[in-house]
């Protein structure tokens, strides 16, 4: 499942979105007050604005024999965007994140994830991180890949393919096909993964051709001392590098046209 081959990166890299999200303990005053101290420290990077209203899940509350879904107030989600789109911060009273859809390599996205994190410590002074997450989410084409024809067993590791890695599987009859797990891994993270085929929206348009779908999504639970945020990161990162090298195979690698680092 784990792969520890020397890292690379990708120039036909399958990632549709990228995201680093941090919670921490409610902060009222986000909530309450627009949040234009930190816009002034980012604006220069993200000068787009928006905001929306957000009702978050229920919550179960009560006590064991006795439990109730609660409902929750709304929150208010504010989003700065770069002048081309290509990199979202999210700031609420409960987290911020930094989004890409344009993905490059760690080190690009760590520095520009400095800017944002350092202005909202800065404007807020969270008491520490409840959670410190990192998401890959990747849709792979055969059609970019030049791989048409080529059935998912052939690409992708077996244990992430169900049924669809036995030879006498015809790959076009599975309705349905995914593997879904969550589960410890080293240095104190965890790891929810999706893998498997579907039809995938890009842009909030549909899209005819048959993806396989690879999301990780990795984390480590709090509290985590803010100064321990970066180091959090970058371990959760090689633990994803690991994951996603583990998976594909030889062919889907070389299709990616893979570059030393």
């Amino acid at each position: 499942m784990f792969s520890h081959e020397d890292r690379c990166i990708y120039k036909k890299n399958q990632l549709a979105e990228v995201i680093c999200q941090l919670r921490f303990p409610e902060i009222l005053s986000i909530q309450t007050n627009l949040p234009a101290a930190f816009q002034e420290i980012i604006r220069d990077e993200y000068p787009r604005y928006s905001s929306r209203k957000e009702t978050p899940a229920p919550k179960l509350a009560g006590i064991p024999g006795n439990m109730t879904l609660q409902k929750q107030d709304p929150i208010t989600n504010y989003q700065f965007f770069s002048a081309d789109g290509v990199w979202r911060v999210n700031l609420t009273s409960r987290f911020i994140s930094l989004s890409c859809s344009r993905y490059t390599r760690w080190e690009d996205f760590a520095a520009k994830l400095d800017k944002p994190l350092a202005a909202f410590i800065q404007t807020y002074h969270p008491a520490f991180f409840e959670r410190v997450g990192l998401r890959y989410l990747n849709f792979f084409s055969r059609k970019e890949l030049d791989l048409e024809g080529t059935p998912f067993r052939e690409m992708f590791a077996p244990c992430y393919l169900g049924p669809l890695a036995e030879e006498d599987v015809i790959e076009l009859n599975a309705t349905r096909c995914s593997v879904d797990t969550e589960m410890a891994l080293r240095g104190g993270c965890r790891v929810k993964l999706h893998a498997g085929p579907g039809l995938v929206k890009r842009q909030g348009q549909p899209d005819n051709e048959v993806k396989f779908v690879f999301d990780q999504d990795l984390y480590m639970n709090g509290p985590l001392e803010i100064k321990l945020s970066a180091s959090a990161l970058q371990t959760l990162h090689i633990q994803a590098d690991s994951i996603f090298r583990g998976a594909v195979t030889d062919v889907t690698h070389d299709a990616m046209d893979p570059r030393a680092v």
